[in-house]
């Protein structure tokens, strides 16, 4: 070890000192201060950061090898990520991500530079759907990162992501773009915390949760379990404490809503939770944010301390007696960890991995206690119903799809961005009048993200709704529906999807891995023209396979894009090269 290397390590004591003795559940906090103070994490670092959290030296480097962010090899003085999943494919993320590795000196995705000045890689979804081509440099985020733009790009210079919104009424966005995100002040004035003030001195815990029931609200996340049935059973179980978790890890791609909300109007968010946490009778809350998202991180943290300095969190909130308080935790790149489990895993300083559940979370969660995990959108809207009544929530939508319900609309309509509508909208309705129509002739539409399945334009007056979506054969899922015109070659969303996959798999069950790993091997000799005969039925064995026997969603999702394409265009991987260019059923 060097003289220099020896100083660095030294300055590293003080990066760690508010970790000391945390143990696991700090692991990922100070591994991500430990990398941003020097770099990246070789072993003497690990070693630094186990000894000062009494955590196992094989234990960190399982989790270091486990996220995708966190590098136990040198990297650039810039690291360049580029997005090239679905929606960003089609608006030339590949042809920048290529552009960029030339302009650095002719390297490959995932190279560093001869000179050491920069890392590019390819990143996936940086929830930028609407303004793709997406780009993180360092640690900011970049929209339309065109390939002609690349010299600036690597300079981390170029276009600053907006806040792009529409839609009818708009009640959980009513704010965004009109007040400043952390001015609690005018936020106040505008409202908010008036739900949790309404919470704390007019309604029982009881009575929070039978208004959440009486709304019909579903989790806006993508499994649409009923929110006020999820809080009944957590305050329902024996055991204490009991936590909060916000689940914003939103990697889903074609999603962005959760990044806008939080980016946007923060203290919404905040005060879902603790409503939440008076419900459910907790005083922690854990809001999760995924890595790619250093803003909203910023953002969030800014307003939780803004929060916590006007008494709206810590102890005994407008003077009740309850005592919340939130903890915001980063990830680190991984998408398993957008399934709750998984997710628990990250906050305990662990590898991503999902547990096998029952039991659930509602019993044994975060730390083994009961634990109510909501997505970011869910507890957005929760202050609003408390203050107008489960009627009011109820007077939109369906009798099966309650409400209003924010869809990331992106690909080729000529407005992307986030629509904020009524359940039972039409999704033509929804381009026409809320995106300013389609660009170009539409061949298909991906609804639900990359875990969805597609629909062809005579499918196009189908309800945005649970029940008219699953008869169309596909799901509401996080909300997003990526457009892709005539002129999309349909195997190279495929392509991006099953690499997707294949990349985000956390390889705990077989099925999933294998699986995952056989699909883009299949769908990649397709779009090269080198598919065999009974390629199609492979691909829908190892999607069934995958569905009927993974351990958790990702897997049991990873197969419905290709297999839902195979239902509508049979002859997509055909030996004969059917489906090239623009694939029609």
């Amino acid at each position: 070890m060097s003289l220099q290397d020896e100083v660095e390590l030294s300055a590293l004591d003080s990066v760690l000192e508010p970790f000391l003795g945390g143990g696991r559940p700090a692991l990922l906090p100070a591994l991500h201060a430990a990398q941003r103070a020097l770099g990246y994490l070789p072993a003497p670092v690990l070693a630094q950061v186990g000894a000062a959290l009494r955590v196992p030296l094989a234990d960190i480097q399982g989790v270091v090898e486990f996220y995708t962010l966190f590098s136990d090899q040198p990297l650039g003085e810039r690291v360049v990520r580029i997005c090239t999943d679905p929606s960003c494919l089609v608006a030339g993320g590949e042809e920048t991500l290529i552009a960029a590795c030339r302009a650095a000196g002719g390297i490959h995705p995932g190279e560093t530079s001869a000179d050491g000045a920069l890392t590019v890689e390819r990143a996936t979804c940086l929830g930028l759907c609407d303004q793709a081509p997406g780009a993180l440099v360092d640690e900011t985020a970049l929209a339309q990162a065109a390939p002609e733009a690349v010299e600036g790009l690597l300079r981390g210079e170029g276009t600053a992501p907006t806040l792009r919104l529409a839609g009818d009424p708009r009640i959980v966005t009513r704010h965004i773009g009109l007040i400043p995100p952390t001015d609690l002040d005018a936020h106040r004035a505008a409202g908010a915390f008036e739900g949790l003030h309404h919470a704390l001195t007019a309604l029982t815990p009881r009575q929070v949760i039978e208004t959440i029931k009486a709304s019909g609200l579903l989790g806006r996340g993508g499994a649409a379990f009923p929110t006020g049935l999820k809080w009944e059973f957590t305050r329902a179980a024996e055991s204490a404490p009991k936590y909060v978790v916000c689940n914003a890890d939103e990697s889903e791609p074609g999603t962005f809503k959760d990044r806008v909300l939080m980016e946007g109007d923060p203290f919404r968010v905040i005060e879902g939770m603790a409503i939440a946490g008076y419900a459910i009778g907790s005083e922690k809350g854990y809001l999760f944010v995924r890595g790619e998202y250093p803003h909203a991180a910023a953002v969030l943290q800014e307003a939780v301390e803004a929060a916590r300095a006007a008494g709206l969190l810590g102890r005994s909130i407008f003077e009740s007696g309850f005592n919340f308080d939130i903890e915001i935790r980063i990830g680190a790149g991984a998408y398993i960890c957008g399934e709750e489990t998984a997710l628990f895993e990250a906050i305990e300083g662990k590898r991503g991995f999902p547990r096998v559940k029952p039991p659930f979370p509602t019993t044994h969660g975060l730390f083994g206690s009961p634990t109510a995990i909501n997505n970011v959108e869910t507890l957005a809207v929760v202050a609003d119903i408390l203050l107008n009544g489960p009627d009011w929530f109820r007077a939109w939508g369906t009798e099966r799809s309650v409400g209003l319900k924010l869809f990331c609309a992106s690909g080729h309509v000529k407005q992307p961005g986030l629509v904020e509508v009524p359940f039972g909208l039409t999704l033509r309705e929804l381009v026409e009048r809320h995106c300013g129509g389609f660009d170009g002739p539409p061949q298909a539409i991906l609804m639900g993200g990359a875990a969805g399945g597609f629909l062809t334009p005579d499918q196009f007056d189908t309800p945005l709704t649970f029940e008219d979506l699953q008869a169309a054969g596909v799901s509401v899922g996080s909300g997003a529906l990526m457009v892709f015109n005539q002129t999309v070659d349909l195997r190279r969303v495929l392509n991006a999807v099953a690499h997707f996959f294949a990349h985000e798999s956390c390889g705990k069950c077989y099925p999933c891995q294998l699986g995952t790993q056989r699909q883009m091997e299949i769908v990649e000799q397709g779009l090269e023209g080198r598919a065999r005969p009974g390629d199609a039925e492979r691909l829908r064995l190892i999607g069934q396979t995958m569905t009927d026997s993974s351990i958790c969603g990702l897997g049991q999702t990873a197969g419905m894009a290709v297999m839902s394409a195979l239902r509508l265009w049979p002859d997509l991987f055909a030996p004969s090269g059917a489906g090239g260019g623009s694939v029609k059923p």
